[in-house]
């Protein structure tokens, strides 16, 4: 009888050991870039798709968006990693890092064959609206949508302007962005400059239009 018992403890403590990690426990590892805590619990089973619990936050998105930049490339790397996954909110993994300035993270998931183009926010609206410009440029040079439109038709351009970003504005316009063009609530990017108090962005854009017509 007690050798029965003892070898059924044996057995439930290694089913314990072999049991699959908690998600909870995964998402903190992430969050702090503890990359052996990530890659032994991707080991033993963990999906590195499987959006956290509490925000919704893929884990690609979360590691951007903390600076976890060392477990970012272990989750990249990691088989069955899906790229374009998103979070609850809509945010693929290039979409934070564009919006993060990481532009060796950028390179590094446009290699893996991340698309610049879909439906929704993009890539480019994130990077206008933080006024990244080296990483603007590279989603421009890779086809991007000028004045793809996301959610109530905000363009990239309506981003900038918004935020105030006279740099992004600059290179969007040089690269044929409409300022004409109208948001769901009826706003041209002069109206969204205007809105968010951005009187720079207002002389350029009014500007660039001005400069337009003559050439027509």
């Amino acid at each position: 009888m007690m050798k029965k018992l003892a070898l059924a403890m044996l057995l439930c403590c290694a089913a314990a050991s072999h049991a699959a990690p908690e998600p909870d426990a995964f998402f903190r590892a992430v969050s702090v870039n503890n990359v052996s805590g990530v890659r032994s619990m991707l080991l033993d089973g963990m999906n590195p798709n499987q959006p956290d619990a509490q925000r919704g936050d893929i884990p690609l998105v979360l590691a951007l968006r903390d600076d976890a930049d060392r477990v970012f490339q272990v989750l990249l790397d990691a088989p069955g990693i899906d790229i374009e996954a998103r979070s609850a909110n809509g945010n693929t993994a290039l979409m934070m890092a564009a919006y993060k300035h990481k532009l060796e993270a950028v390179n590094a998931l446009l290699a893996k064959g991340a698309k610049v183009n879909q439906s929704g926010w993009t890539a480019l609206h994130y990077a206008a609206s933080a006024g990244d410009l080296p990483i603007m440029k590279i989603l421009l040079d890779r086809d991007a949508m000028v004045d793809a439109r996301a959610p109530a038709n905000i363009t990239p351009l309506m981003f900038a302007a918004r935020e105030g970003q006279e740099g992004a504005v600059k290179l969007l316009l040089s690269w044929g962005a409409d300022a004409s063009l109208k948001s769901d609530h009826g706003w041209t990017a002069v109206q969204f400059a205007q809105a968010g108090d951005k009187p720079g962005v207002v002389a350029i854009i009014e500007a660039a239009q001005k400069a337009r017509a003559r050439r027509k």
